[in-house]
């Protein structure tokens, strides 16, 4: 069985049981939005009417002695039983059901006459490793239409993955309608160009670039979401990486200067102030977000901020003063408490970037460990929750091999085995400290990826990878096992229409020639980490 992530226990048994144009499903009430995704999901791949029946062949059930999300799914030759602890451990168990199918069943018609939808018996129970199994989806730098990020919800629910990081916000643009302040979208949600390839000298393609997501957009992508048991987790970017709305509202910024959105990449040295206005502001934005997610946890982003503008900002010096802190660098910390105290009053975590560890952090901040794993270690040991995504190995936007046809290049390589290798809970840590490890999660930042098509390449078959460290028991981990697996997963993937890296390398129009990226050693890559941290 080609099941990814692999699940807990499998146990084969004898026969088969086939779909037929007589075969139902049945559920309770509880579980009918579950059965209508199943429904409709199998009658697209087979063309079968798989009526709902109460004397049906195929029935979700709940359990209450399984956990939440966890499953238990039974195949004989005369039915099929999925149970789960809740509604989400049903949806699980219906996709592995899926993937005891053949590939075909993943494409929104039959195209494959004489296709036998036969099942193996078995029993499998399963349960995931880690509650935030997630991913980052960068839609700042590059804007991903509505349906595509549908699409990708899809994808992530296919291989269990239940957080959405939305990063909304960023200096190249601004992407969440706010109705209190409208500029932030009408000036912050365009740029008049796009910067090409990497480094200081690269060109741009002189073409502008833009978009927003509406209330009803949100609304319709979280619905669609919790409809796969997807969390969406909104991320408004502070108090660096805020060009695009200085531009929109340039008293934000510490200098007030009148600012174009950002078209280069890399990191501007133009952050917050910290003046009282700024924080109201925030706060009215902050709150049309909690309105719109749900989620219990809202990103505040917190990295990469310089802090040159405020040394050299008098009104800044003065804030600094009349808030009673020794220094102005401590102006972050302090800001990103007032925002942390306002969430909270609403109900809600804040999280943020591992390098919040380095000023002033709200006690109950859930941190995002990139700059390898020092962070979720000091986190964890500090006790604060962490959800690991080590740019070393889940950055998903880094180079997939040494080929010199690998588009726009860069970072270190980070290959199917790499990535499978990705331990998210730090050997150094006591037992104790690593129960703040909830997780982990890929990011896929798009300063390269321009549509849905170049995001596929990127993040796929190397999802999958991350998608198995974060669900399967880490002693059935096995790359060699992995490995044979994917021979058919990726036939799933080319019929989910997926277009992802294949294992010889990219396609000719995958490629993008004379555009130049940044490769790195691990040495180099260690070295401008430290730099950007101010780390010696």
């Amino acid at each position: 069985m080609s099941l990814v992530p692999l699940p807990a226990a499998v146990i084969p048994a004898y026969g088969v049981f086939a779909l037929t144009a007589e075969t139902g499903l049945t559920a309770p009430d509880a579980l009918h939005g579950v059965l209508a995704w199943l429904q409709g999901t199998l009658r697209a791949g087979t063309r079968l009417p798989l009526r709902e029946s109460a004397s049906g062949s195929i029935r979700l059930e709940l359990a209450p002695d399984l956990a939440p999300e966890s499953y238990r799914l039974r195949v004989t030759p005369d039915h099929v039983r999925i149970e789960g602890g809740d509604p989400a451990g049903v949806f699980y168990g219906c996709q592995t059901l899926l993937q005891l199918l053949p590939p075909a069943v993943h494409r929104r018609s039959c195209t494959a006459p004489g296709t036998e939808w036969v099942i193996g018996a078995t029993t499998i129970t399963d349960a995931p490793r880690f509650p935030w199994r997630g991913v980052l989806l960068d839609v700042a730098r590059h804007f991903m239409p509505v349906h595509d990020v549908l699409r990708f919800i899809d994808q992530m629910a296919a291989h269990r993955l239940n957080r959405l990081h939305l990063h909304l916000t960023d200096d190249q643009g601004w992407r969440l309608e706010i109705r209190r302040y409208p500029r932030l979208t009408s000036v912050g949600g365009w740029r008049t160009e796009t910067q090409i390839g990497s480094g200081p000298d690269a060109g741009t393609d002189g073409r502008p670039h833009g978009g927003y997501y509406t209330h009803d957009d949100i609304r319709e992508i979280v619905a669609y979401a919790a409809g796969r048991f997807v969390t969406v987790v909104p991320e408004i970017e502070m108090p660096g990486h805020v060009r695009a709305a200085l531009a929109a509202y340039p008293e934000l910024g510490a200098g007030a200067e009148r600012l174009p959105v950002w078209t280069r990449w890399g990191i501007d040295d133009h952050v917050l102030n910290a003046e009282e206005h700024t924080v109201r502001f925030f706060c009215d934005v902050f709150d049309e977000v909690i309105e719109l997610f749900p989620s219990p946890y809202v990103c505040v982003g917190g990295d990469e901020a310089p802090k040159t503008r405020l040394r050299h900002d008098p009104a800044s010096r003065a804030r600094a003063a009349e808030l009673g802190l020794d220094s102005v660098d401590r102006l972050p910390g302090w800001f990103l408490g007032r925002i942390g105290r306002h969430l909270a009053g609403r109900g809600r975590r804040l999280l943020g970037w591992d390098d919040l560890l380095e000023g002033d952090l709200p006690v109950d901040a859930t941190l995002l460990s990139w700059r390898g794993m020092s962070g979720a270690v000091v986190a964890a040991r500090r006790g604060h929750d962490v959800i690991s995504c080590p740019d070393n190995y889940a950055y998903l936007d880094y180079r997939q091999s040494d080929l010199d046809t690998e588009p726009i290049p860069q970072s270190v390589v980070l290959d199917l085995d790499r990535v499978y290798a990705f331990e998210p809970v730090p050997a150094e840590l006591s037992p104790e400290e690593a129960r703040h490890v909830i997780g982990g999660q890929a990011n896929i930042w798009t300063e390269y990826m321009d549509s849905r098509r170049v995001v596929d390449y990127f993040a796929f078959p190397r999802l999958a990878a991350i998608a198995e460290v974060l669900w399967t028991p880490a002693p059935l981990r096995d790359l060699p096992g992995f490995r044979g697996r994917m021979e058919t997963h990726l036939l799933r993937l080319e019929a989910m229409g997926i277009e992802f890296r294949r294992p010889q390398g990219p396609k000719p129009w995958q490629q993008r020639p004379g555009i130049a990226g940044r490769p790195r050693t691990e040495e180099e890559r260690d070295a401008h980490i430290a730099r950007i941290t101010g780390r010696s």
